[in-house]
């Protein structure tokens, strides 16, 4: 398709096809679909950054997070902008289905052919080893008049974004070597007499779902009282269990589940979405700004290699996770579960996204046995080709945070940000028994690492009242004081684990009360 000289492309938007894909024909011109638009904003790049990282700087009881209303006037897409889009919509034959300022989002729907016209893309249907997707090549196109105010289009392409990241051990039942998340929560010393209550985790799914059954039976094995579940629909995703056990169930169940056992009277809103960029995105940016529910944490247990994003999409999400910090909202990610090069299998390493972006806390996977009640060791999980890693390495996307280069980073070729930043149990062989689809299954994956952060980060907030928010500059700053378990044995590929922070359990695994202690009283708890 020709482009009008009066149009221009959208910065990073470029698509290229799946690997092993074909072209099987064009898009039915009928088809109806739903786009997602994000507007700048009225604060700068520049100046969103700076909320973030002013508020990263400051020990958590002096930090003052943005009301989420607040957040909307200074920093969301203003009115004129909306309108400017609104226009170009009606010109173009296209509804607008929803409008956030907040979450500077426009929502529109139409016809492939509309859609076709007003971007400037020709769209395909595509075959490829793992199903069908709609797609197309190239950058997307907008007119002159909207450069600047749209600076991201979401939907066009309905490609599989992001894989889970769990992994099932080699056995089906509870097995000698792995733990319940209670377990896991005392080996790590997680602070006793708190339980999360008056805070709200997020959980991001983009596929499968749970069954309140389930739930209700593997907390009362526990001995927890079930803690309280909703299910909140994005961009037409829902709570759907597939039946399987191996499937997205396993992932949804792990991450509630962990969550729940951690923090059991948390409220735990699970955002279901679409697995494609634009349902991603807006399930970040739909719980980060959710003004009845009000997470103070995000849990995210989903992603991909870097190369697999455009960079239109790490941008937005970047900024979702800086708008994140600005409110109070940690966001915790799973690092990957296929080593240093994350499943690409060029030869390179590569980073997992989002976890890679400096404003999420990424978490990388260990392998731990116990000793009673005790940990007796822990290493890099690694369980060698097919069985899985953890992630880690080097963003080739985002640069070395200031606060990160206060550790000893070594210096790859490519000076970037360092993945992951702490880390837990991940190991399917040392793993968490879940329930899913009533079966009783053993999981590990970095998967498990993020709600369990979430969880602790969780019992933080409780203790300090208010939310810690942007952790990672603060854990780096504070690491000499104690609060982790450094781990320095082990590789994931191409990184080796070291003393201190390194490419595979970054800061290393958590020692929860002491860490509680050194985030919110600058102290150390005594020694039981």
């Amino acid at each position: 398709m020709s482009t009008p000289k009066d149009h221009v492309p959208v910065p990073g938007s470029e698509r290229q096809p799946l690997p092993d894909s074909r072209v099987t024909g064009p898009v039915d011109p009928n088809e109806r679909f739903e786009v997602s638009l994000l507007l700048r904003g009225q604060q700068s790049d520049a100046d969103l950054e700076k909320l973030a990282a002013d508020s990263g700087a400051l020990e958590p009881k002096a930090r003052r997070h943005l009301s989420r209303e607040e957040f909307a006037r200074r920093a969301g897409a203003t009115e004129a902008d909306v309108a400017a889009v609104e226009a170009f919509a009606h010109a173009h034959g296209l509804d607008v289905t929803e409008a956030s300022p907040a979450r500077r989002t426009v929502v529109l729907s139409g016809t492939a052919a509309a859609f076709g016209q007003a971007f400037k893309v020709d769209l395909q249907q595509y075959e490829h080893p793992g199903g069908t997707y709609r797609g197309r090549t190239g950058p997307v196109h907008i007119p002159a008049a909207l450069d600047g105010i749209v600076v991201g289009v979401f939907g066009l392409d309905d490609r599989p974004q992001a894989t889970p990241h769990f992994r099932a051990a080699a056995f089906a039942a509870a097995g000698a070597g792995s733990f319940t998340p209670v377990d896991i929560a005392h080996l790590y010393d997680f602070p006793a007499g708190l339980d999360g209550r008056s805070q709200t985790i997020a959980i991001l799914e983009l596929g499968g779902g749970y069954k309140v059954a389930d739930l209700k039976s593997y907390f009362r094995r526990l001995g927890i009282a079930e803690p309280s579940v909703i299910a909140v629909s994005v961009d037409g995703g829902h709570n759907h269990p597939t039946g399987s056990a191996n499937g997205p169930d396993g992932e949804v169940m792990l991450d509630i589940e962990v969550v729940g056992a951690v923090a059991p009277r948390a409220r735990i809103a699970v955002y279901f979405a679409p697995n494609t960029d634009r349902g991603f995105l807006d399930a970040l940016t739909t719980a980060v700004h959710d003004n009845v529910r009000k997470p103070s944490v995000v849990s995210i247990s989903w992603g991909g290699p870097e190369s697999s994003w455009t960079t239109q999409a790490m941008t937005a999400f970047n900024q979702a996770a800086q708008a994140a910090a600005a409110l109070g909202v940690t966001i915790c990610a799973a690092a990957g579960d296929n080593g240093s090069d994350d499943g690409v299998g060029d030869g390179k390493p590569h980073v997992d996204f989002p976890a890679s972006s400096p404003y999420i806390l990424a978490c990388g996977g260990t392998r731990l046995t116990a000793n009673g009640k005790a940990i007796a060791s822990e290493t890099v999980w690694n369980d060698g080709p097919g069985g899985g890693a953890t992630g880690g390495g080097f963003s080739l996307q985002f640069p070395l945070p200031a606060w990160q280069s206060r550790v000893k980073v070594p210096a790859p070729a490519r000076p970037g940000r360092g993945v992951p930043d702490v880390a837990g149990d991940a190991d399917p062989a040392t793993g968490y028994q879940v329930q899913v689809d009533g079966h009783t299954m053993v999981f590990g994956g970095t998967s498990a690492v993020a709600p369990l952060w979430s969880g602790l980060i969780a019992l933080f907030n409780q203790h300090l009242g208010s939310p810690v928010g942007y952790l990672n500059p603060l854990l780096y700053a504070k690491v000499a004081a104690g609060g982790f378990h450094d781990v320095s044995q082990g590789s994931n590929g191409a990184y080796s684990a070291g003393a201190g922070w390194d490419p595979c359990t970054g800061l290393g695994s958590p020692d929860g009360s002491r860490l509680m202690a050194v985030l919110t009283t600058g102290g150390v708890a005594a020694s039981p």
